[in-house]
């Protein structure tokens, strides 16, 4: 049997996964910050939650890994974090809104592979439900904008409403039936280029005239693209975008008429962030309202919702790109000398002091030992022989320096811990 990861998923040694951890804390930090709580759900769900008339739409569930139990149940691997929260939260109406919670966990897409795209990835999550205020969407933005700043990631937030696409395609010939595939198609021009999205279109049915002015708005200033919309649909089909970039001031925007996100469940506001200057061109965030999903679910009106999604792969790679260091755990290597009952108890002393501690279990030589040391990245070793317990004294070795001193167990722990 040849051995193989499935295609589209990775193993993280532990050098990465402590990574890809400590990214995570710093994220889990920032979405504290601005007072969301955390919030976990299955990794899978019932198809029909998944699949629901408000949910994610055509193209994503052909994506969808499903399956059934042994009960005849039909499930599904979730696709996102949105559809379990809005299925949580129509379950629970005694929820006190607005409820703003953040959700890191696995997601699941049976999709095209690519640098930085994956079919089992980590989805980092914040969304805000019952406000339909205009600030809970730049909030997510700023919250995202705030999480790349801290990474030290230079990243450009494209931004849309969707209500103005739809307008804009209405009035440029779309037949009503078809607006949802020509927003679906628009939203590739970027990715693939007008040919690809014109030739597209064409296969739907959908004239290429009917995205022209959209098309023609790429190569101008965002103000020069708010102005051209307010003549071509008036004041009010801009009003909540003027109110929203009014919030933004300070934060990388790229407004970009023709972005829609792949998923059929955003009514207004829609938003991804890019790394500049990087070969990865997957999004790192991702997110938008989606005020019909919740109250579609029960059968009740609108409940206003928005979010943002982190996508732990992409923004690791950009990272990596940007020479992002894999750091061990272990501070400090115990070499016993003939002396393994006395080594194990100073190691547990010098834990027992703050430190993380590995222990030789093999009996290697001096030599051995410190080129394990080193190849594993430890900073410290610790070298107990039988005239260093005499002394009650061992020996510590700088392995970055190359030094080496005598030190009781407290002084070791001391020096340790000012090297952090």
């Amino acid at each position: 049997m040849k051995l193989q990861l499935p295609k589209g998923t990775r193993d993280f040694a532990p050098r990465e996964k402590l990574a890809r951890d400590k990214i995570v804390a710093r994220l889990t930090c920032i979405f504290q910050s601005y007072g969301f709580m955390p919030l976990e759900t299955p990794s899978f769900e019932r198809w029909e939650v998944l699949s629901a008339k408000y949910a994610g739409g055509a193209e994503i569930l052909n994506e969808t890994f499903r399956f059934t139990d042994q009960g005849g149940r039909e499930l599904a691997l979730r696709y996102d974090l949105t559809v379990p929260l809005a299925r949580y939260v129509a379950m629970n109406p005694q929820l006190k809104m607005p409820f703003k919670r953040y959700a890191i966990g696995k997601v699941f897409r049976d999709g095209p592979i690519k640098l930085g795209r994956y079919r089992e990835f980590y989805q980092c999550d914040v969304d805000t439900i019952g406000a339909a205020s205009m600030l809970a969407d730049a909030e997510c933005i700023r919250l995202g904008n705030a999480v790349f700043n801290e990474l030290g990631i230079k990243a450009v937030y494209s931004v849309n409403n969707r209500k103005v696409l739809e307008a804009l395609l209405a009035k440029g010939g779309v037949p009503k039936e078809k607006l949802i595939d020509a927003m679906l198609t628009l939203d590739k021009l970027e990715k693939v280029g007008l040919d690809n999205v014109q030739k597209e279109l064409a296969e739907k049915g959908i004239p290429e005239s009917s995205v022209t002015f959209v098309v023609a708005l790429r190569e101008k200033s965002n103000e020069e693209k708010l102005e051209a919309i307010k003549q071509e649909l008036g004041e009010e089909a801009i009003k909540e975008l003027t109110e929203l970039f009014s919030y933004l001031e300070g934060v990388p925007i790229d407004f970009n008429p023709a972005l829609s996100r792949g998923l059929a469940y955003y009514t207004s506001t829609v938003f991804e962030a890019f790394a500049q200057n990087s070969k990865v061109t997957s999004s790192l965030s991702g997110g938008g309202r989606y005020d019909n999903m919740i109250g579609g679910l029960v059968g009740r009106g609108d409940i206003p919702a928005v979010g943002v999604s982190f996508g732990l792969e992409p923004i690791l790679d950009v990272l990596k790109e940007q020479g992002l260091e894999e750091a061990g755990v272990v501070q400090l290597y115990v070499v016993p000398i003939r002396t393994m009952k006395e080594s194990a108890g100073i190691a547990e002393q010098l834990r027992a002091a703050g430190i993380n501690v590995a222990l030789d279990l093999k009996g290697r030589s001096i030599s051995k030992n410190l080129e394990y040391a080193n190849s594993e990245g430890i900073p410290f070793v610790v070298i107990v022989g039988p005239k260093e317990l005499e002394a009650g004294t061992v020996k510590l070795r700088d392995m970055k320096a190359g030094t080496e001193a005598e030190l009781s167990v407290e002084e070791v722990a001391q020096r340790v811990k000012a090297a952090r």
